[in-house]
């Protein structure tokens, strides 16, 4: 049987989409897929399709990183509507509950304060979580509700930007798995007023800051400018995903090792946790990790040329 010829462009790096509101991350994905004629792309997290933001598409070799911006803190500005619960927690859903908001600011703030810390979240029926490989949200859409277990989010920090005619407006610095709207439901519910998610935007995901992001629309004007090789330009190294990370310059023997799927013994390694690996000119080679034995074992390399 002959071999299906790929389809697309083989490039890897990282692109900082500002995703637009209205669109599913997938479609997003999609779209900027697309747009590079990619062989290969995958987004990092999910953003409801109402929320904008930071959405980082990793393409070709980059995807095997992904699972580090999947897992890195996020920051979020989100503005609500106190009085009323809706059967999402957002703007999309039907009213179900409609309360009057007797709430001064500094009593919203006292209440809101309680949410910092580790807490407690049921994931909504409504999230792109899946119950044997079906997103609950199309469970949901059903009228089928599933039980669904509870899990431990941190919240950094919350601050209070504007509260003013039933309406406020956050800033949001979070553990990943946090959902927002049921952050702002429970405070709404905490408040006894009930509350939802007007709009919502993603600031950050881990080092990567909403000013360094493109928009679709400059992406789409790009395409149509055949600004080919200024898109490409716009690709951000994989080993930026790693920031912060302790970097390990390897010999050429323990590079040849590592790539054996060999761990190595290295002087100066750190003595636990993950590392970003070099060669011995300094070109990211993927990340190891410290095993048992105090050696560095490879994790996720970079595929090698033939």
């Amino acid at each position: 049987m002959a071999r299906r010829k790929k389809r697309g462009r083989d490039i890897s790096g990282i692109l900082l989409l500002d995703k637009p509101t209205g669109i599913t991350s997938n479609k997003a994905l999609q779209d900027v897929k697309y747009l590079y004629f990619a062989a290969k792309a995958g987004h990092t997290g999910s953003l409801d399709p109402i929320a904008t933001g930071v959405l980082p598409i990793c393409f070709g070799e980059a995807t095997k990183f992904s699972q580090f911006l999947l897992n890195a803190d996020k920051k979020y500005q989100v503005v609500a509507k106190l009085g009323e619960k809706t059967t999402t927690a957002d703007r999309e859903g039907e009213v179900i509950e409609t309360h009057s908001v007797n709430v001064s600011e500094s009593e919203f703030v006292t209440v809101m304060q309680q949410f910092t810390g580790t807490i407690s979240q049921v994931p909504s029926m409504y999230s792109a979580l899946k119950h044997q490989g079906v997103p609950l949200h199309k469970l949901a859409r059903q009228g089928i509700e599933v039980e669904r277990e509870a899990r431990e989010v941190t919240i950094y920090s919350l601050n209070l930007l504007s509260f003013q005619d039933n309406m406020i407006e956050m800033d949001v610095h979070c553990s990943k798995g946090t959902y927002i709207r049921n952050l702002v439901e429970d405070i709404g519910d905490a408040l006894g007023c009930g509350a939802h998610v007007l709009e919502l935007k993603r600031t950050a995901v881990g080092q990567f800051d909403l000013s360094e992001t493109i928009s679709m629309q400059q992406l789409r004007q790009m395409k149509s400018d055949d600004l080919k090789l200024e898109m490409d330009q716009l690709l951000l190294p994989i080993e930026n995903a790693l920031q912060g990370w302790a970097q390990i310059i390897l010999s050429d023997n323990e590079a040849y090792y590592l790539k054996q799927g060999q761990p190595v013994q290295i002087a100066g390694a750190p003595l636990e946790g993950m590392v970003c690996l070099l060669d011995s000119d300094k070109k990211f080679q993927g990340v190891g990790k410290i095993d048992e034995d105090g050696r560095v074992a490879p994790s996720r390399l970079l595929k090698q040329d033939n």
